[in-house]
């Protein structure tokens, strides 16, 4: 071998070298949004929820203005982050596939300038008191970060463009949740329709070092809801996860299916005429009727439901049955007023709502964290009808390892039960947007 040829092969191996730690730093700063999002998330929800409760006026003040604020931000500056971010993820990841490799195309739906605008919006909007996740948003962060390294790496990776907003928006649904299996399973259930099989390396890589590096930052390990005391019988399962199925599995497709609808463009009456001509007014209706039913519910509606999720897990409080549609309403208000943020945590906490009105009804009511897992994960499961991504994220948040077999069954009926009120809600939701544009 002469020296211009092994000088050669050494300066190829050298970009290669570079480009694998662009792609793991882009890895990791996904993990590092995802806990930069989280933390400002709930930051502002504190700050909010203390002066709520020294001033029970604030949110009739604070969350239909604060929400017309951010909706015209939205509007203004950051085009494309409205929402959860999914299905515009969805739709650029099809654009990509079909604009081949080298093209430059339309990508106005994932760029640094809508991650922060998701980030800061949609922590705004968690903060003025809307009922909203960022678990959600997150996909379109970590993709919009993977797309704008895409141009540093070099073409002897042959690394396509959808391939690194799949790997993207996988670790940051993964980092979010600090569930990293659920983040393969979000990718392969939502995510890669098509994309080649040879990427799952490439997925997984990107997962664990987004994980790492949230688990890093928020002091080790541990899971989302921590350790819940999870004890019952198998007769006491049978009936929980028949329970569970039948009344999660229709009100998620009833949940999607109003979604959809809110969605297209044939949203009839005066509020869809409002919604369309008037959006900032709509958007201050939204912020009222949230407000309104925080004061009916003693505030427990308003931010992402970490919290009330959290201590209804570890029985630690009492909610009125009420609770669960107050939550559902407030989501469905916050999803249709146009703000950034998603449904993923909202959704696990309608579910623990659902499940905190049946535990007395299942003789669980002093342990109802079995009935709350099965529900939150059957809920999650029809809304999104992607059931193996939800019965992953409640397992490995609630160290809900004695459950597997039941929370596999409930979500994949309860998901079968939503199809038949709804098609699935992100693909359909990327359809509709994409037809918007």
């Amino acid at each position: 071998m002469n020296l211009r040829v092994f000088l050669r092969r050494r300066a190829v191996n050298s970009r290669i070298w570079l480009g694998r730690l662009v792609f793991w730093g882009g890895a990791v700063g996904v993990g590092l949004l995802a806990v930069l999002f989280a933390e400002l998330s709930t930051d502002l929800t504190h700050v909010f929820i203390r002066g709520t409760e020294r001033f029970w006026w604030l949110p009739f003040l604070v969350t239909p203005l604060g929400g017309v604020l951010c909706v015209w931000l939205t509007r203004r500056y950051f085009a494309g982050a409205e929402g959860s971010g999914i299905p515009q993820t969805l739709v650029e990841i099809q654009r990509a596939q079909t604009a081949g490799h080298d093209a430059g195309g339309w990508r106005p739906l994932l760029s640094l300038r809508i991650i922060a605008g998701k980030i800061l919006i949609g922590a705004s909007a968690v903060g003025c008191g809307f009922s909203l996740g960022r678990e959600g948003p997150s996909v379109q962060v970590g993709a919009s970060l993977m797309n704008a390294i895409h141009h540093l790496l070099p073409n002897a990776l042959r690394i396509q463009r959808s391939h690194l907003l799949v790997a993207g928006g996988a670790a940051g649904i993964a980092a979010a949740f600090n569930a990293p299996l659920a983040g393969v399973m979000f990718a392969i259930e939502e995510m890669i329709r098509g994309v080649e099989a040879r990427m799952s390396g490439l997925i997984i890589t990107a997962i664990v070092l987004a994980g790492v590096t949230a688990q890093a930052m928020k002091g080790g390990g541990g899971n989302y809801f921590g350790a819940v005391p999870i004890i019952a019988g198998e007769g006491d399962q049978l009936a929980a996860a028949a329970l569970a199925i039948l009344i999660c599995g229709l009100l998620g497709g009833l949940f999607s299916r109003m979604m959809i609808e809110g969605a297209g463009k044939n949203w009839r009456g005066a509020l869809g005429r409002l919604r369309q001509q008037r959006p900032l007014v709509f958007v201050a209706l939204c912020g009222l009727f949230v407000a309104s039913l925080g004061a009916v519910t003693n505030g427990t509606v308003y931010g992402s439901g970490l919290e009330q999720t959290q201590n209804l897990l570890e029985a630690e409080v009492h909610l009125p049955w009420y609770f669960a549609p107050a939550k559902f309403m407030a989501t469905l208000a916050a999803y249709f007023s146009g703000l950034p943020g998603g449904i993923f945590a909202p959704s696990l906490t309608i579910g623990a709502g659902i499940g905190h009105t049946l535990a007395p009804l299942l003789d669980q009511g002093a342990m109802p964290g079995m009935v709350l897992a099965l529900c939150m994960a059957g809920f999650l499961a029809a809304a999104t009808q992607a059931p193996m991504t939800s019965f992953l994220i409640v397992m490995e948040m609630v160290d809900g390892y004695d459950l597997v077999i039941a929370l596999m069954v409930v979500t994949l009926l309860s998901s079968g039960v939503s199809r038949l009120i709804s098609e699935p809600l992100y693909a359909t939701l990327a359809r509709l947007y994409d037809g918007k544009k």
